[in-house]
């Protein structure tokens, strides 16, 4: 709260401190420019200011990756999209929230589950993968959850991309 509190009257010194004068060139760049600024700090308070049940060790669980999270995908054809996914099953108490799933680069594109997952649940994190590139690729996944210890896991395929 002391953050967001900061944040806000930083933004209100910033509007303070920084005055135009209107006669000087009649422009409202600089006025328009400081308006998108402080709106800029107030966005960032309140999505800092949102709740985040994964920060919250109360709401910690464990998740079980049903298969390896390493997939060698063997030799695959270059510049073919390939589907990988990895299959994991909610072994704590608590639901296991998704945060993010994100990939190393942009020619991975994975997918987040939107729901929540009850203990004893299994679902699938996917991800597409475009096939660009030569020879031997190594690419990563990771996923962001209320889990322990560090919240994160990361995921690993491979491919011999062969033309």
């Amino acid at each position: 709260m002391k953050y967001v509190f900061g944040l806000l009257v930083a933004a209100a010194s910033l509007a303070a401190c920084k005055s135009v004068d209107k006669k000087a060139d009649g422009n409202r760049s600089t006025k328009d420019s400081l308006g998108l600024a402080k709106q800029k700090l107030i966005d960032e308070a309140a999505s800092t200011a949102t709740p985040n049940t994964n920060a919250d060790p109360a709401n910690y669980t464990s998740i079980q990756w049903l298969d390896s999270t390493y997939v060698d995908l063997g030799k695959q054809k270059e510049g073919k999209e390939i589907e990988i996914s990895f299959r994991f099953k909610n072994t704590g108490s608590k639901n296991l929230v998704i945060e993010s799933v994100t990939a190393q680069c942009g020619c991975t594109i994975p997918e987040k589950p939107e729901n929540a997952f009850a203990p004893g649940e299994e679902g699938v994190i996917k991800a597409k993968f475009n096939g660009a590139g030569h020879d031997e690729t190594r690419k990563q996944v990771y996923v962001k959850a209320n889990i322990q210890p560090d919240g994160a896991d990361t995921l690993t395929f491979r491919a011999q991309l062969v033309k």
